[in-house]
């Protein structure tokens, strides 16, 4: 299948009808809403806070493997923070995704309210600093989102690790809006053999899975100090951990941060 995926019970009208917006918006919608250069593929500026890319998946989906393959190419970048976000909603076509959580689902349909250029709840999909999005397997559409992800004044994340194993986080900068801080833990790599479905017969892999997040506070645009336990960062399954500094109500990603532990 090589358009986006919705879920089945979406009829086969609504699905060209919703083709027909998204392909559009992904080519005019998305530089309406950005304007500024934040990151880089070559010689461009460089944003002091990673680009996040968050991929909605699905391994009940048989368009998701080329997005799948596209975030491990596009977690090399330095620049970017990418995260896999396996949802629920294929689970009753025949596989139960091994990696999915309610929560991703509960987060997409959050961004889809927002009418953002890409949005909408269907797989492959990725939403770029919780803003535009666009079918997750076609590179030119998310590195052209990568390039106008605006570079507002998001704040510095730095962190510190003591020889306890307790970690450190300083937010500092300025602002004069709220946002919520989050601790990610993240799967670097997962395979997964699919035995049926879509995809049944095939094995899949993954890149940067959330395994679990959890909210750490409010950072009011002012300093901000956290201190986060060895076993905070003890989550099984995780072998990576990221700070994501976003605005209420899944607004804009303002801040990211890998943690260097």
């Amino acid at each position: 299948m090589r358009h986006i995926i919705l879920p089945a019970m979406i009829a086969a009208t609504a699905f060209a009808g919703f083709m027909g917006a998204q392909i559009a918006q992904s080519s005019s919608g998305a530089s309406a809403q950005v304007t500024t250069p934040a990151t880089t593929f070559g010689d461009e500026t460089v944003s002091p806070n990673p680009i996040v890319v968050e991929l909605f998946t699905s391994q009940g989906c048989s368009s998701c493997p080329p997005a799948d393959m596209l975030a491990s190419r596009l977690a090399k970048d330095s620049s970017l923070l990418v995260i896999s976000r396996p949802v629920t909603y294929w689970d009753r076509l025949g596989w139960k995704d091994t990696l999915a959580r309610e929560e991703n689902t509960r987060l997409q349909r959050t961004y889809a309210s927002k009418g953002k250029a890409g949005s909408g709840v269907y797989t492959p999909q990725m939403v770029v600093n919780g803003g535009g999005g666009a079918v997750g397997s076609r590179e030119g559409d998310i590195r052209s989102l990568v390039r106008l992800a605006k570079n507002e004044a998001g704040p510095v994340i730095e962190t510190n690790r003591d020889d306890n194993g307790d970690v450190t986080v300083t937010i500092k900068g300025q602002s004069r809006y709220m946002a919520g801080v989050s601790l990610v833990a993240l799967s670097s790599s997962e395979t997964v053999q699919v035995g049926r479905g879509e995809n049944g017969g095939r094995k899949l892999h993954y890149t940067n899975v959330v395994k679990s997040e959890r909210n750490l506070g409010s950072w009011d645009g002012t300093s901000m100090r956290l201190k986060l336990s060895s076993k905070d960062l003890n989550v099984s399954g995780a072998d990576k951990y990221a700070i994501i500094v976003q605005r209420p109500g899944s607004g804009p990603i303002v801040g990211a941060k890998l943690l260097d532990i």
